[in-house]
């Protein structure tokens, strides 16, 4: 009987391909892009070390599915790790509202410009809120309401039976409704920012660059969120928000950081901008953070501000070009 084992080359063609989606679907289940890049390699050489079990003729992209959401179930296990409401840090004015909930290692995925990720299932709100959930459920929602596959397939995949696999996404359907932002449902279909979010990016970008608070304070809700993972900051409030950021946007404050350039982005699906600080008494602008909106009808209502080290994996310059800001706003549309 001639040799059925997928050889190096075979290996290769058949798996390439899937690397993205891969990632993407790891991404979901962890949280973390760079945890999700180890698990991707970590499944692939699962995979070719298994690869003699793989039949012929059968589905290689579900097999290789099983054996990266495996991989992450196991990661998971092994490293227990459960959402929780930010903690008040002393002689911080962090506002009225109640505290987030932290998800320190929460990051932005790279997802290239005509990606066909649906915005709901790939937006930081969603793959937040799948970080709620226990490692099967998780893996369940994802493989059932993301990916579409029925209850019988993810049954196979996850060596369960169909109707625990139903019973497991009841319960993670009850508990993503209880976590999602209910503005989430018009964001069906869609891939990505709409113009009138578009427009409002513009405006929240327009009045950093002026370092102007009272346009900032227009554009923002009056219970916006700000958080920056992993970082323990977190404002709940305009007031709040205000008080932190003017202290290094203000030219009067001793703590003035310097003039600001920003950068319209799309991150993650969702409106966004790299933000570049002039320090005083030098010329070029530097990376300093990136911001990713989530608007609710004309007013940001959450900032989720990452860190400039996530700049080069999303394509984003650590130093701006010299070019005009006009030139900025086009370079995303």
């Amino acid at each position: 009987m001639p040799d059925q084992t997928v050889d190096s080359a075979e290996f290769a063609e058949l798996s390439e391909p899937l690397r993205h989606e891969l990632q993407v679907h790891c991404y979901r289940l962890l949280g973390s892009y760079d945890e999700a890049e180890d698990l991707v390699q970590e499944a692939l050489l699962r995979a070719w070390k298994s690869r003699e079990r793989f039949e012929r003729g059968s589905n290689f992209r579900a097999w290789l599915y099983k054996v990266a959401t495996n991989a992450c179930l196991d990661f998971l296990r092994a490293h227990q790790r459960t959402p929780a409401p930010y903690a008040e840090l002393p002689g911080m004015d962090h506002g009225t509202g109640a505290a987030p909930v932290s998800i320190a290692w929460l990051q932005p995925a790279p997802l290239p410009e005509d990606s066909t990720e649906a915005r709901e299932t790939i937006e930081l709100a969603f793959v937040g809120g799948l970080q709620h959930l226990p490692p099967v459920q998780r893996a369940v929602s994802v493989l059932r309401d993301v990916l579409g596959w029925s209850a019988a397939d993810t049954a196979r995949l996850l060596d369960t039976s169909p109707a625990s696999v139903n019973s497991a996404l009841q319960r993670a359907r009850s508990t993503l409704r209880s976590r999602l932002p209910a503005r989430r449902e018009e964001w069906r279909r869609a891939r990505g920012p709409s113009e009138e979010e578009r427009k409002i990016l513009d405006r929240y970008i327009a009045a950093v660059e002026s370092l102007d608070a009272a346009e900032i304070a227009n554009v923002l809700r009056d219970d916006v969120v700000l958080t920056m993972p992993p970082n323990p900051f977190w404002f709940h409030g305009r007031d709040a928000m205000l008080s932190f950021v003017m202290r290094s946007l203000d030219p009067a404050s001793p703590t003035f950081l310097g003039h600001w350039r920003s950068t319209p982005t799309t991150v993650n699906t969702m409106p966004a901008c790299a933000n570049y600080v002039r320090l005083p008494g030098t010329t070029v602008y530097r990376a300093q953070v990136l911001d990713v909106l989530r608007i609710e009808g004309d007013r940001v209502a959450e900032i989720t501000s990452f860190e400039p080290h996530h700049f080069i994996r999303l394509g984003l310059p650590l130093v701006l070009p010299e070019q005009s800001r006009g030139d900025d706003r086009r370079s995303r549309r």
